[in-house]
């Protein structure tokens, strides 16, 4: 067909087809009592957007990283880690894929538990100095939110605090490719990086798009070098991305599906890793239901746990995922009966009957404590005299924003009080 400067566009009123029925006589938007009960069913599926990036599951899938690489980089790669996963291995490995694939690898493994914006610009003064145009992280979620960091600083050299919050990044960082050696941060998936900002002695959220990884490459033999100590935090930072997910007030039937399944998967999973390591099919399910998690949560937020167990990382830099698991029942408690119907799906699904608010309370302790976290956060650190101010940095947390029931820093602090 020849373009014609004026063509109309499909959509446009005269290039309608003849037989289609106009707006006045279209049978969807006639206001009879019939259409009426149609457009209100209809209007309960409500709008949203589901983000991912490329994903690569199964056994061996790290090796795929140099093939990977090639699609995205033809110079040099910053490879992102820390030194337990350098450890491990698993960073060599990469490294052996990449060189073989003819890259050359610039090496950054100076990333701690709680990456710090410190460490970010060094990062990204590494990623500069090498002249590197690719990202390539392999780790849990400390070194994927700061890969995920420096490649923002190194394309927009200013400080990632001042990031702070939602859709601020306007210029892309260079692609990444992220290779999660953990069952439970699920940053390989998710637009979300979570700096510490040392100064405010506070964790700051950064939720973007264009930090969604350009390839997730998910390899369950990565987890098989993980301590009980980290198995148990990161499957129950996914379980807690799967419950707040689930009652999250963005939620959609797509993050719904992925909740559902990996809060289902982790109750019977879990345990089963933490009495024998060397399971290799309970360690491919949790591997699963992290990414469903990670999936869930990535479109769909999170909650009130997230956002006292952040306020809580950033004053004292304690465990991330047991935090969270400590906070998890209190906060699902608060929360029930703003989420009545969809707790008590979680409850059936995860433990196969459903007895109302003080019946998941009892069962979520019970996991807990079947998986060795017995104590409260006063094992953290946490003091009386500091959760005002925790309370104050809870409440302009992101994560607050879906959570099911308002909170008000009188509920955020007896809820850390009740932790202790």
């Amino acid at each position: 067909m020849e373009y014609q400067e004026n063509m109309a566009l499909p959509h446009a009123a005269h290039s309608r087809p003849r037989d289609w029925p106009s707006a006045e006589d279209n049978v969807f938007l006639r206001r009879s009592s019939g259409n009426e009960k149609f457009m209100q069913s209809y209007a309960r599926l409500p709008i949203r957007n589901f983000v991912a990036p490329e994903i690569v599951l199964g056994a061996g899938s790290l090796e795929l990283a140099g093939q990977y690489a090639c699609d995205l980089s033809q110079r040099r790669v910053l490879l992102v880690t820390d030194r337990g996963v350098r450890e491990a291995g698993w960073a060599d490995k990469v490294k052996r894929s990449l060189a073989l694939r003819g890259l050359e690898v610039a090496l950054f493994d100076q990333v701690t538990a709680s990456p710090k914006s410190e460490e970010v610009i060094l990062g990204a003064r590494h990623y500069l100095d090498n002249d590197c145009d690719l990202i390539v992280a392999v780790g849990g979620g400390s070194p994927m939110d700061c890969a995920k960091a420096i490649g923002i600083v190194a394309t927009n050299k200013v400080s990632i605090l001042q990031f702070e919050g939602v859709e601020q990044i306007t210029t892309p960082g260079p692609p990444i490719i992220c290779i999660p050696t953990t069952a439970g941060s699920s940053a390989d998936v998710s637009p979300f990086t979570i700096i510490n900002d040392v100064a405010r002695r506070r964790k700051v959220t950064i939720l973007s798009k264009l930090l969604v990884p350009d390839f997730s490459l998910i390899d369950p033999l990565t987890t098989s070098t993980m301590s009980d100590a980290v198995t148990v935090s990161t499957g129950m930072d996914a379980l807690c991305h799967a419950l707040e997910s689930y009652v999250s007030n963005a939620s959609s039937p797509l993050t719904d599906l992925c909740a559902l399944e990996s809060a289902r998967l982790i109750s019977s999973s879990l345990p089963i890793v933490h009495n024998d390591p060397t399971d290799a099919r309970a360690r491919d399910m949790m591997m699963l239901c992290s990414l469903y998690a990670g999936l869930a949560f990535s479109n769909a937020s999170l909650g009130l746990t997230h956002a006292m167990a952040h306020s809580l990382g950033g004053l004292y830099d304690c465990t991330h995922g047991e935090v969270n698991a400590v906070l998890l029942e209190r906060v699902v408690r608060f929360n029930y009966p703003y989420a009545r119907d969809k707790y008590d799906t979680l409850e059936r699904v995860m433990f196969g009957d459903a007895g109302g608010k003080d019946s998941l309370f009892r069962r979520l302790r019970e996991l807990r404590e079947k998986l060795g976290i017995r104590r409260g956060l006063e094992r953290f650190g946490l003091r009386r005299e500091d959760i005002p101010y925790l309370g104050e940095v809870t409440l302009v947390d992101l994560s607050l924003a879906t959570n099911p029931r308002p909170a008000t820093q009188e509920d955020i602090e007896g809820l850390y009080e009740e932790a202790l």
